[in-house]
């Protein structure tokens, strides 16, 4: 399990590392030079010039890459924080430190002191909206799929192709109409913000409903179905000619055999719950990170943009290297592969 784990981590390293580079490489050859995507559109051409001259942006861009790594390492300092550009930008954990994603031309201010407050904020929505979204998935999911072409499972297969049709922005708008400009029950905007009249759990009930309506409908139905194929195999039909219980059955025979498929579909969820949201946090003004990362590519803030794109990526494989580590728990036969 060991020599398992290892071996991911080294993918997932490496996968870091060729990302990171095709993204160094595609913010490179964008429109503009490196020195005025840096300092935002507002920038005089003298800080442009003296700036261009300080990253030497003349060098190859081999390494001008590997100058960047070393800054985000903390092995090299930062050039922009160097007193003689006279840019003003100042890092409160200096110019030299491991994660320095540089400076935000969009928001003035340090990356970090920006990007991981409007992370945290997403984690908490997507971990409301996923702390819902899996139990009513794999209830209904299971048992829809334990008695196939019920009235129930029937219900389950339209309900979820509709709700996973129907895109995040029209049934946020739909909730909106309902329940904000109908009957005024909730506010219409969730900035996170506290009002006499609105508390913050006021505020997250419709952005997490969105998200609970679009991807509830996927996931149960992919439980469903695994439940379904699971239902038929000869040991459950064995195991049901023997006498035993329907419920021990399901609870120690089915249930376990049918997650293996879902699991890595419900872990999947994890990176469109937190990158994925963009219209979600856009229609609701939620300070959230899709959103942030939306509006800095708007602006043009190359940095931000950056920092985020590397910290989704760095979600996504991180996330499926803990549902190969969960499905090799769940399914013991792969550890032997």
């Amino acid at each position: 399990m060991a020599v398992f784990i290892l071996k991911r981590l080294f993918m997932m390293a490496a996968t870091m590392v060729v990302a990171s580079a095709l993204l160094f490489a595609l913010m490179e050859f964008t429109p503009g030079n490196v020195a005025s995507k840096t300092l935002g559109p507002y920038a005089t051409q003298e800080q442009k010039d003296i700036l261009y001259e300080k990253l030497q942006l003349n060098d190859p861009l081999l390494v001008r890459y590997f100058r960047w790594v070393g800054v985000l390492a903390g092995v090299m300092q930062d050039p922009l924080q160097d007193p003689e550009l006279k840019l003003g930008f100042e890092d409160p954990r200096g110019d030299q430190y491991f994660g320095n994603f540089g400076y935000s031309a969009k928001y003035k201010l340090p990356v970090n002191d920006v990007m991981w407050r409007k992370l945290g904020n997403t984690l908490t929505l997507a971990g409301i909206a996923f702390g819902i979204i899996v139990p009513l998935s794999l209830i209904f999911g299971v048992l829809s799929g334990m008695r196939e072409g019920s009235l129930l499972d029937r219900a389950l297969s339209y309900t979820g192709i509709t709700l996973t049709s129907v895109p995040e922005f029209a049934s946020a708008v739909f909730l909106i109409a309902i329940f904000v400009l109908w009957l005024g029950w909730l506010p219409g905007t969730a900035n996170m913000q506290f009002f006499d009249q609105w508390s913050w759990a006021s505020q997250m009930v419709l952005p997490v409903a969105v998200l609970v309506l679009y991807d509830f409908g996927y996931v149960a139905r992919m439980v469903r179905g695994s439940m379904v194929e699971v239902m038929t195999r000869p040991y459950i039909r064995t195991a049901i000619l023997k006498g035993l219980p329907y419920r021990t059955v399901i609870m120690k025979h089915a249930l376990r055999n049918a997650l293996i498929a879902p699991f890595t579909v419900i872990l999947l969820q994890i990176p469109f719950l937190i990158t994925g949201v963009v219209v979600t946090e856009t229609v609701f003004g939620y300070p959230g990170f899709g959103r942030m990362l939306l509006e800095s590519a708007s602006f043009g803030d190359v940095t931000m943009v950056e920092a985020a794109t590397l910290i989704a990526v760095f979600i996504a494989v991180a996330t499926q290297l803990l549902g190969d580590i969960g499905y090799m728990y769940i399914n013991p036969r792969i550890r032997f592969t």
